[in-house]
């Protein structure tokens, strides 16, 4: 499988320099991942391409000569490999274009010819707004998605000079439109102005405040599950986790973090995650959150693994079938006797991901709200 169309887009990497000149041991992802460094590698068994991508324009700053990227891929490369059935590229970075708006097309370039080729794409660095050229590999493709986006604020601040705090905008209202749904998790209401949830719900678009997910996060399994795309701002961890985030001390736990991107490595739909907001790793305190993403990275590579493991919807022998009654039609739920994840049917005959908790509740004859809002999008 070639993409030599892309080489021109992309900068090749050093794994020498990564592993401190003292190289990676044996067990190492560092002596697992196949890398670009002199010519485009074959990707024909590759399970998961990195990309990194260190514009931070959007964020009001110029562009620095420090590869934020790399320290993480240093710390990520050192970590042990344990999931052997998971195949790892790193194409290395995104060529930073004399605007922003070259950056974007060359990053969505490169992610719409991975995505067009069934490859799952993890995009590192950058500040959030490369979140649009994320979703235009999508748009180029003419791609109807859902999207989830993790982050401690909403970024429809309009009244703002930095793109990073209004690129939502042009995402949710612009026109020709791509996305079907889009879920908002781990906003904190202090950073919220109340106007902006109005909007949200107005477009019928879920969002799911981080007091709530912490209370349960399995919750957000299916939500994340059901989605193509997810955006994950280091803005939404808490500072002790991530000490370059400087957002809020206020956020989701480091392990919280692991466990958001293990549910979208779990998700056969998601095909791209782009982390974003660690833009200058010379301000990180010991590494940390060079060390929280890339602990990240490996929770997500455990999730695909589990998901290789997980039969299709239409192997029914493999999932357990409960029939009941939803508003009078008759409708069924699947558990997956596998990994015991759930699925409910919607009145057109299709089945999106759901909770337990949304099982129990139509048992008990009581509309899951994870339905409702399913049917009033359709």
């Amino acid at each position: 499988m070639s993409f030599d169309t892309i080489i021109d887009f992309i900068e090749p990497i050093n794994m020498y320099e990564l592993s401190n000149d003292e190289g990676f041991k044996e067990n190492q992802l560092g002596n697992h991942v196949v890398v670009f460094e002199s010519f485009i590698p074959d990707l024909t068994n590759i399970d998961i391409v990195i990309i990194g991508c260190n514009e931070i324009r959007g964020a009001g700053t110029d562009n620095l000569p420090l590869n934020s990227v790399n320290f993480i891929r240093s710390q990520f490369y050192s970590l042990y490999h344990w999931h052997k059935d998971v195949h790892l590229a790193d194409l290395g970075n995104i060529k930073i274009g004399t605007t922003i708006q070259d950056t974007y097309a060359a990053l969505k370039t490169v992610v719409r010819e991975l995505i067009n080729n069934n490859k799952k794409v993890i995009i590192l660095g950058g500040s959030h707004d490369v979140t649009t050229a994320q979703y235009g590999a999508y748009s180029a493709l003419n791609k109807i998605i859902e999207v989830t986006n993790i982050d401690a604020t909403i970024d429809l601040d309009i009244e703002s000079n930095l793109l990073s705090n209004y690129f939502l905008m042009e995402m949710l209202c612009g026109s020709p439109n791509f996305i079907k749904h889009y879920n908002h998790i781990g906003f904190q209401s202090y950073l919220v102005h109340p106007t902006m949830l109005e909007t949200i719900d107005k477009l019928r678009f879920d969002c799911f405040r981080v007091g709530k997910v912490k209370e349960n996060i399995e919750e957000m399994e299916p939500v994340i599950r059901n989605s193509n795309m997810v955006s994950f701002d280091i803005a939404s961890i808490q500072n002790a986790y991530a000490p370059y985030n400087k957002v809020s001390p206020n956020g989701f736990t480091g392990e919280e973090a692991c466990t958001l991107m293990q549910f979208a490595g779990l998700s056969n739909n998601v095909s791209t995650v782009g982390i974003y907001g660690f833009n200058n790793a010379k301000e990180d305190v010991h590494n940390l959150t060079a060390k929280q993403i890339s602990q990240m990275l490996w929770y997500f590579m455990d999730g695909v693994y589990k998901s290789k493991h997980e039969s299709a919807i239409e192997h029914s022998q493999n999932f357990n079938e409960f029939h009941l009654f939803l508003a009078g039609e008759p409708a069924s739920f699947l558990q997956s006797k596998r990994t015991g994840r759930w699925w409910m049917q919607l009145p057109d005959g299709k089945y999106i991901a759901c909770s337990q908790s949304d099982y129990i509740l139509a048992a008990s004859e009581e509309l899951p709200e994870r339905w409702l809002r399913a049917i009033e999008r359709s």
